[in-house]
């Protein structure tokens, strides 16, 4: 009895020892981890190269004192006390950021998905809609800029030229700091073009079974869109609005170009001009990073910009990504 009670134990036993290390299952595990590590090696050297590297320096120089021609020089909490009390365009900058991220976005999702819901109910002519709605994404930032900047221009612009046939007196726009930031609102809503095609796209993979089904319980087009389109959108809807937050928190191009040519001051080789005409109201962050790096060599307070635009955009992406997980559907 003892000896049949202590065999299975031993067996047990010599069940859970590992593989010899020259076995054939160790050999095939092993080539499984580098076939798995051959794929993700373009990913990984990518992460590491573009996102893991630049990271980890980011934070060494927010440490450090360095004007990009010395050696930097440890300096402890320095820069980030610098910019969080005693930098006086931080406020403003980090207000207007914000201030586009909420504006901008919401309205950018809202107009895309109603073009897209506008050319998706034409039956006649939405190949020409489609196209002249999607022109102006395919011009470049610099050259679309210029336009809209000609165009909003308060004395010789066409805009304000045709208000004034109809009795109104056009505001100064790029030149105003009320009007500044809604005539960058303007310009993206001009180039509208990306979120339409997207929006389109999910709009015409709605089940058409759904939309007749509610068609003869009597639904109207109000409640159809609240329970047959909005489910079946909401993943590209939170889509769109991620990237958006994502790609205005580094707005940059639009607003340091028109804030250029609205001020009217000629820019040549060596010319250095402050951004955020008029008054600041057109200054983002990362212009005031650019400001501070690469025109103040205060490399320091620059990274420390970075990273706290890094952390909001985080944030704010982490809490979109919280609180859309109950509005998702989930898939059968």
């Amino acid at each position: 009895m003892a000896l049949s009670l202590s065999t299975p134990a031993k067996s047990a036993g010599r069940a859970t020892e590992p593989a010899p290390r020259d076995s054939p299952l160790r050999r095939k595990r092993n080539r499984e981890r580098l076939r798995t590590l051959g794929f993700l090696s373009p990913w990984i050297v990518g992460f590491s190269v573009f996102f893991g590297y630049p990271l980890i320096a980011t934070v060494y120089f927010s440490f450090m004192h360095y004007n990009q021609i010395k050696a930097p020089t440890f300096v402890g909490l320095r820069n980030w006390r610098y910019v969080l009390e005693q930098m006086p365009l931080f406020g403003p900058a980090l207000w207007n950021t914000l201030w586009l991220v909420v504006v901008m976005v919401a309205l950018r999702v809202v107009f895309g998905l109603g073009i897209g819901l506008l050319i998706t109910k034409i039956k006649t002519g939405a190949g020409l809609f489609r196209t002249a709605f999607y022109i102006p994404y395919l011009a470049p930032p610099v050259a679309a800029t210029v336009a809209f900047v000609f165009l909003l221009n308060p004395s010789t612009g066409p805009v304000n030229e045709v208000l004034s046939w109809i009795g109104l007196h056009g505001p100064n726009w790029f030149n105003d700091p009320n009007w500044s930031k809604p005539s960058l609102v303007l310009l993206s809503l001009w180039g509208i073009g990306d979120l339409m095609v997207i929006f389109m796209a999910s709009l015409l993979d709605v089940p058409r079974e759904q939309y007749e089904a509610a068609d003869l319980d009597g639904a109207g087009a109000w409640t159809k869109f609240r329970y047959v389109t909005w489910p079946a959108i909401t993943p590209i809807v939170l889509f769109a609005v991620v990237t958006g937050v994502v790609q205005t928190m580094q707005y940059y191009t639009q607003a340091l170009v028109a804030g250029k040519l609205a001020s009217g001051v000629s820019i040549g080789p060596g010319t250095v001009i402050q951004p955020g005409y008029p008054e600041h109201s057109t200054l983002t962050v990362p212009q005031l990073v650019y400001s501070l790096g690469f025109q103040n060599f205060n490399t320091g307070a620059a990274c420390v910009l970075s990273l706290v635009l890094f952390a909001i955009a985080m944030a704010v992406t982490l809490l979109l990504m919280r609180k859309s997980v109950g509005l998702i559907p989930a898939e059968d």
